[in-house]
């Protein structure tokens, strides 16, 4: 027989020659698959451990904010209205006077905003700083009782413990540099968790969806469950994840619609000098209720803020309900006379903006949505310790070299 007098290397290169192109093609695909594979687990590596430090600021920063009112009351900065007579209880003060009396409070300011919150209209929060151009950090806010128009208290300020939350999970104290920051490591984030569902996929198809090896050794079973973990919050982290980065462009979309819209709707007043004796409040609520009849008030911007014009008031309404409570509309009122200059839709973006604040804050539906929000935050941490751990505790080649040799 011919084939007994060839060598080995020769029978392979003849069995190579007479491979079938199919066998051929189907050799191709597993290779293609495996770079592919390989090019998803360099991904999903470098993204995480770009991205895991600032994700777990944000994650325990976010925790405690998750639950802002309980955490006021905890610190003693929550601020209670007191008990009136029954005679008294529906008894409510002209926001005239609810702006004077925050107004006495602090006589070298001038109002910038007066903001009605969701959970407690009763208790309006009145914002005022030296010049109407004032940053937001520079700015004191007084709470007033809506029944009687009398302050009750400040809520907390800089040096409160939910302010340091609150700007290290906004902007870690670096403004808007910060706040883009931030934005960029959440698409990284989400870049991460793409990559890690990618690569999982082999595995959830030969062993199934969440399976944790308890019997291997324990760099398994941390690996077992940080992808078990990373399933189950993966619809939860993408929301959170997308609805964050948005979060981040707030102050740019401001800017554009200020840019489009805002000035548009105000180009009449062009060069006209600044608003000296500014009409009623109360007037310029009624304007914006009758063309918005089935809206509330959310805030009034007072003319010169970010939020209105130099010559306007700006009442921002807003939707009466718990799926409508994030439409608003801006009208705008002439801060002089208190007759309605114009009033528009908001562009997408900002409408886009808007729907997006609830969706990362978990703050529509009462404790059951904040304790669900809560519980998959800390499973989000628990996923970002373990990948951690994972890239701490891997295999180093040039050890295992090493004890090979010796």
């Amino acid at each position: 027989m011919p084939g007994k007098f060839l060598t080995g290397d020769d029978r392979r290169a003849a069995a190579r020659a007479e491979a079938s192109p199919d066998s051929r093609s189907s050799a191709n695909k597993r290779h293609k698959g495996q770079r592919a594979f390989r090019a998803w687990s360099i991904v999903h590596r470098w993204t995480s451990l770009v991205c895991t430090a600032f994700m777990l600021l944000l994650c325990l920063t976010g925790l405690p904010l998750v639950f802002g009112h309980e955490l006021d009351i905890l610190t003693g900065d929550a601020i209670e209205a007191p008990a009136l007579p029954a005679s008294q209880a529906n008894a409510r003060a002209s926001y005239d006077a609810v702006l004077r009396a925050a107004l006495n409070e602090h006589p070298d300011h001038v109002p910038q905003y007066m903001i009605w919150e969701p959970d407690d209209p009763l208790q309006p929060i009145v914002v005022t700083a030296p010049e109407a151009d004032t940053p937001p950090d520079d700015t004191l806010s007084t709470t007033v009782d809506a029944r009687t128009a009398r302050p009750l208290g400040m809520p907390p300020g800089k040096g409160s413990l939910k302010f340091v939350l609150l700007k290290l999970h906004v902007d870690m104290f670096a403004g808007l540099f910060g706040k883009l920051f931030l934005g960029a490591m959440g698409v990284v984030f989400l870049a991460a968790i793409v990559s890690g569902v990618v690569v999982y996929l082999p595995f959830w198809r030969k062993v199934g969806l969440g399976r944790v090896r308890l019997k291997k050794k324990r760099r398994i079973v941390w690996l077992d469950w940080h992808n078990a973990i990373g399933m189950l919050t993966l619809a939860w982290a993408l929301l959170v994840g997308v609805t964050g980065s948005i979060n981040t462009l707030a102050d740019l979309m401001l800017d554009a619609w200020r840019s489009d819209q805002l000035a548009q709707m105000v180009a009449p007043y062009r060069g006209k000098p600044p608003v000296v004796v500014r009409a009623s409040i109360d007037a310029a609520v009624n304007t914006a209720q009758r063309v918005a009849p089935d809206m509330i008030p959310s805030f009034v911007a007072f003319p010169g803020t970010r939020f209105a014009s130099p010559h306007h008031y700006a009442v921002w309404m807003r939707g009466d309900g718990i799926l409508t409570s994030r439409i608003m509309r801006p009208v705008l009122v002439d801060a002089s006379t208190g007759a309605l200059t114009d009033s528009r839709e908001l562009p997408w973006y900002l409408k886009v903006l808007l729907g997006s604040q609830p969706l990362h804050f978990g703050d529509f539906g009462g404790m059951p949505l904040k304790i669900f929000w809560a519980a998959f935050d800390v499973l989000t941490i628990v996923v970002l310790g373990s990948g951690l751990y994972l890239w701490l505790t891997r295999h180093n080649p040039r050890k295992g070299k090493a004890k090979r040799a010796a």
